[in-house]
């Protein structure tokens, strides 16, 4: 590779605030008092917080210097398998900055909140006709309290039946969280192998299948980045039994546009807003995780629902049969604003956006796949994921090339992950980069693979150009240090 994104450049040091910090040191100037000062009362006296004082400098310059230790989507090429890390464009971030919709308090009275209710109102009947499933909650905060939500669901479906149901069938392919949804319902996770092709076979479903079980829960596409060929036959299977089909929609950005899930036999499906419709993940909140199901299944749906009666909109709690609320008011709104901009901007191209996600991860399937071991040599949707096994002969691992690829300049892609693969190395490029990137990327990964061969102790010291090196995880794991 003649030319790596990464560099040593400058790298800006600073010492721990305590020690930059001088006594008497302040970063703003309060405002003349116009009251006369008044003592604490005694209860609420004692010894402070342990802050350093710092002058406005000081302060300023410590962000920034955190700012270009970060490393994000808007810096450069984020290839997370299974995460859909693409690029937010700024014009989201416009809208949901606007003043009446930022400062709007969520306890407005209906007449004086008609914009955004109409957004909500708007936004469910986007994601419904994105995904076929006519009826959408968006009040859950993440993908994973949208699993739990669905799973709320199928245990008020079954109870309304007077069917008490234990067992969730849950491929492995399917993404880590869904036993945990699964699990806090009370239901006992089924696993359901799937085929050497890496998708599920219908018979084997069939086997697992009884009038015990309520469900099963599906990741479409899957962790391996494959299509579920089978998914019809194995939603019949299902039904057949009495059971609902629930699908992960976390890895909607390869359908969008292009399969509807309720002609593939889905009940109950979550997306990811802060994945396939490009708002931020925000280091772990707030996102969105809103909720499509079917007719049958809407009466169960959280409360409360945003409803139109003669071109007014107002929030409805008048649902006998609903799960109840699980998100305080109607879940992150500023994600939501965020993901009505960008549907509203990208309009029908957002199948575009699913077919050139497909390609770039076809493309780098293509060219790596003599350079790294391939498990799955067969089409891919929007991820393909490779494994270290040509490279052990080498004592070379998953982990090495990942932390190598950072010297590089890369975001290391996702690693060991799905299970079912091992040494797994799992890269989902998005439609988010050109095709120059993605070459830039593959021409890494290739030289990458030449040092594994050739000075394979060197990958094994990598990264060596970051600030922080190589950090000893194990140790990390058994021994964390949780004092602070």
């Amino acid at each position: 590779m003649k030319n790596a994104v990464g560099t040593t450049g400058l790298i800006l040091n600073e010492p721990l605030l305590w020690k930059i910090g001088k006594k008497g040191r302040s970063g703003f100037s309060l405002p003349r008092r116009d009251i006369d000062l008044s003592p604490l009362d005694s209860a609420l006296e004692g010894q402070g917080p342990d802050f350093p004082d710092l002058s406005e400098v000081d302060v300023v310059r410590h962000y920034t210097r955190l700012s270009t230790w970060n490393f994000g989507v808007d810096t450069g090429m984020y290839p997370l398998g299974s995460c859909t890390m693409k690029y937010n464009p700024k014009t989201n971030e416009r809208q949901a900055s606007l003043p009446g919709l930022a400062q709007a308090h969520p306890l407005l009275p209906p007449q004086l909140a008609q914009g955004t209710l109409k957004i909500m109102y708007d936004l469910e009947r986007y994601l419904a006709e994105v995904t076929g499933l006519p009826a959408v909650t968006l009040q859950p905060a993440a993908g994973a309290q949208g699993e739990l939500t669905g799973m709320l669901i199928f245990y008020a479906f079954h109870k309304r039946k007077h069917q008490k149901r234990s067992k969730i069938l849950i491929p492995d392919t399917a993404h880590g969280t869904n036993p945990a949804s699964a699990a806090l319902c009370g239901y006992k996770s089924i696993p359901v192998n799937s085929n050497k092709e890496g998708i599920l076979d219908p018979e084997t479903v069939a086997g697992q299948m009884d009038e015990d079980t309520a469900g099963i829960m599906i990741t479409n596409p899957n962790t391996l980045g494959l299509f579920e060929d089978n998914i019809r036959q194995v939603a019949a299977i299902v039904h057949a039994k009495g059971g609902l089909v629930y699908a992960d929609g976390a890895n909607m950005n390869a359908v969008m546009g292009i399969v509807n899930m309720a002609d593939l036999g889905v009940d109950v499906l979550h997306l990811n807003l802060h994945k396939t419709f490009s708002t931020p993940h925000g280091g772990g909140g707030p996102g969105s995780g809103p909720v499509c199901v079917t007719r049958e299944i809407e009466p169960f749906l959280p409360v409360p629902r945003v409803i139109r009666h003669e071109d007014q909109y107002r929030l409805s709690d008048d649902r006998p049969e609903s799960i109840g609320k699980i998100h305080a008011f109607y879940g992150n709104f500023g994600i939501q604003i965020r993901a009505y901009a960008y549907i509203l901007s990208m309009g029908a191209d957002l199948k575009k956006a699913s077919q050139f996600a497909v390609l770039s991860a076809n493309y780098i399937k293509e060219r790596l796949k003599g350079v790294y071991h391939l498990p799955y040599d067969k089409p891919c949707m929007h991820e393909c994921v490779f494994t270290d096994k040509h490279q052990q002969q080498y004592k070379v691992t998953t982990l090495d090339i990942a932390k190598r690829l950072i010297d590089y300049g890369f975001h290391p892609p996702t690693i060991y992950f799905p299970l079912v693969v091992q040494g797994a190395i799992m890269v989902e490029p998005t439609e988010t980069e050109p095709k120059e990137n993605l070459d830039q990327l593959v021409d890494a990964l290739i030289s990458i693979a030449a040092e594994a061969a050739e000075k394979p102790e060197r990958l094994r010291k990598a990264p060596v150009n970051p600030k922080v090196r190589r950090l000893d995880e194990t140790t990390a794991a058994r021994k964390p240090c949780l004092a602070g």
